[in-house]
């Protein structure tokens, strides 16, 4: 977490420099209750999850600053679903559904500021970009969920993250009690994770991007990615070309939301890859015998393919063990998906499973990507 002073500007919700989009009605007034269920798990891609004690809708940005400014005791922000476990006991809490939407552009210098409203639907803002001829996200085709989730999660994929891209953040501070910009420095931006993440000071209004005006891709760095072009890495494609190439991969991994797909009904990737030290990748290695699929980082250390440290510990696609309702997809090991009458407890347990299977068999513990909440591992 950044400990220096945050380079930010206050603003107040709706002034010029950050106009709120206007209350058209369609979300009734703030705070008021939402007459839609309180089933958690029908605002999940897992398709998991328990009851919420109270549930409320934000449409519009000013909306989303007051319900959470106006929520007595915990409050539980919930956008898109798909990078969330929830406790089969559901949450006892206000659930604010995000479902802000809007996208702007400004600048005209080569770049563009594209500010994306918060709730909405992260694949439908890379169409966009993509069909507008900006370049710099476009290898993030497909990912499901929310635009204010991707800061959080630092929502990455075929060698492109989103905190490459990120100009600013907008947040409600709720410490201060103010709505201010952070600046990517500010933000904590790590593998997968920000000062966001496990984090309820702030909530996250809106994010902008710095793209370039291009009608190519950033130069390719994923290396399947490459192969499925037939290009070398490091050169630049058409952004359609690009984006049809990313969303054909992750469909062949079940990692495109399919209502017809089991193997889609999971929060992605449930388990990080490991980053070790050069000191423990040389202990993995000794371990394991052979030397697991991997990619250097800057200073040296060495990211580990999470999805061949759990095949090689026994844990093959399908696998469900002991776990009724629950299987690793058939398509993507890194997934663990809800075959129509899982629990989160069933999916837990088989998640215990994976990681004390691989930690006895190569010394290396995983960690969940998905943000667990009321439940643990």
């Amino acid at each position: 977490m950044h400990d220096g002073t945050p380079t930010r500007r206050t603003v107040p919700p709706g002034t010029a420099a950050h106009p709120v989009p206007p209350d058209t009605g369609a979300g009734g007034p703030a705070g008021s209750d939402a007459e839609i269920s309180l089933d958690l798990s029908r605002h999940t891609t897992l398709g998991l999850g328990g009851r919420a004690s109270r549930l409320v809708t934000a449409t519009h940005q000013h909306e989303l600053v007051e319900m959470t400014r106006a929520t007595p005791g915990d409050v539980f922000l919930l956008a898109g679903g798909s990078n969330v476990v929830i406790a089969d006991s559901g949450v006892d809490a206000t659930v604010v559904l995000i479902r802000t939407t809007g996208i702007s552009v400004a600048r005209d210098d080569g770049r563009a500021l594209v500010t994306v409203e918060a709730g909405h639907p992260w694949d439908e803002v890379v169409a966009f970009c993509v069909a507008e001829g900006l370049s710099g996200l476009e290898c993030l085709s497909g990912v499901p969920g929310s635009a204010g989730a991707t800061p959080i999660q630092n929502v990455g994929a075929y060698g492109q993250e989103v905190a490459e891209t990120i100009h600013s953040v907008r947040v409600l501070d709720r410490q201060r009690d103010v709505v201010v910009d952070l600046v990517p420095a500010d933000c904590g931006f790590a593998y997968r994770t920000s000062i966001f993440k496990y984090n309820d000071r702030y909530v996250v209004l809106a994010v902008t991007f710095d793209l370039e005006r291009s009608p190519l891709s950033a130069p390719v760095r994923y290396a399947e990615l490459a192969r499925s072009l037939g290009v070398t890495p490091g050169e630049r494609v058409p952004l359609a070309r690009a984006r049809e190439a990313v969303l054909a991969l992750r469909a062949r991994k079940g990692m495109v939301l399919d209502p017809n797909d089991p193997d889609t009904r999971s929060a992605g990737s449930f388990f990080t890859n490991p980053v070790l030290s050069a000191e423990e990748f040389a202990a993995l290695v000794e371990r394991a015998g052979t030397t697991p699929a991997h990619w250097p980082e800057p200073d040296g250390r060495m990211k580990v393919s999470a999805a061949w440290l759990i095949e090689h510990a026994g844990f093959g696609k399908g696998y469900s063990g002991e776990h009724p309702g629950v299987a690793i997809s058939s398509k993507h090991t890194l997934a663990l998906t809800n075959r129509d009458t899982g629990t989160t407890a069933a999916l837990l347990g088989l998640a215990r499973e994976i990681r004390d299977g691989v930690l006895r068999k190569f010394g290396v513990r995983l960690y969940p990507e998905p943000v667990l909440v009321g439940c643990s591992l």
